[in-house]
């Protein structure tokens, strides 16, 4: 009788804990792009996430995980003709060998509460490429946002790197890419 108590009453606290925690896929997720020329020529576009969640218990936020698709990179600075080039070289394998990886995928691995949201560290796959990046993602109502910055050469994105090649001069672009995401939860 008392063995069976005992797990009534596991399944319940079970149960009510299993209550308080919400996962809830994410909607209208893009992210801006930009990438720029040691010159201070710049490059910005946009790519969509196609498919994403992020879980909280209660108010903490315990889980997320987003895939970005590849297929999916558009610049918005260049006119159409010369935008489309753009495209098609950052899909290549100079870029982002999107035909072998049309996937980018972030899986978050901690979340620290801050003031203005959380501080999360996640898994960042590019390119098949495992990386921790960290980050400031900010809520509003049911809106998140985060603004941050990774280095393209730790995802093996070579194409005029000085990471991997010397005396590129004014060719050489620079390593950060910065993305401004937002998404609605």
């Amino acid at each position: 009788m008392k063995k069976r108590n005992l797990i009534a009453l596991g399944a319940s606290l079970f149960l009510a804990l299993g209550l308080h925690a919400q996962t809830t896929a994410i909607s209208d997720g893009i992210i801006i792009w930009k990438g720029s020329k040691i010159t201070k020529e710049f490059h910005e576009g946009t790519i969509a996430i196609s498919a994403g969640s992020i879980s909280f218990d209660g108010e903490n936020l315990t889980e997320g995980t987003f895939t970005v698709d590849m297929n999916s990179i558009v610049c918005t600075d260049l006119s159409e003709s010369y935008g489309a080039k753009l495209v098609g070289h950052l899909k290549s394998d100079d870029f982002f060998g999107v035909a072998e990886h049309p996937e980018a995928t972030l899986t978050f691995t901690s979340a620290i509460p801050t003031e203005s949201g959380f501080k999360v560290t996640g898994d960042f796959t590019i390119r098949g490429i495992t990386h921790p990046e960290t980050f400031i993602l900010k809520l509003d109502g049911n809106k998140a946002t985060a603004d941050l910055e990774i280095d393209r050469s730790k995802y093996d994105v070579k194409f005029h790197s000085g990471t991997f090649f010397e005396n590129l001069g004014d060719k050489l672009i620079n390593d950060a890419l910065e993305l401004s995401v937002s998404f609605n939860y």
